[in-house]
């Protein structure tokens, strides 16, 4: 896993009152992805290109 310490998170702009998501893009060669309600608790951590295929398909197919 890459290290997020340093990390810059951003809350989603598609999160509401109790759905929130935060991004942070600002280490080499990942993009950390965590629950903005526990920002202590884990992190999830993706490649660039997984990222990108993540967000194409939310794009193209939604979220159910």
């Amino acid at each position: 896993m890459s290290d997020i310490s340093g990390a810059r998170w951003r809350k989603s702009s598609y999160s509401n009152e109790g759905a929130c998501v935060e991004v942070a893009d600002g280490g080499p060669g990942f993009v950390g992805v965590r629950d903005s309600k526990d920002v202590a608790g884990p992190a999830l951590s993706f490649g660039p290109s997984a990222w990108r295929s993540f967000v194409e398909s939310v794009k193209h197919d939604g979220l159910s």
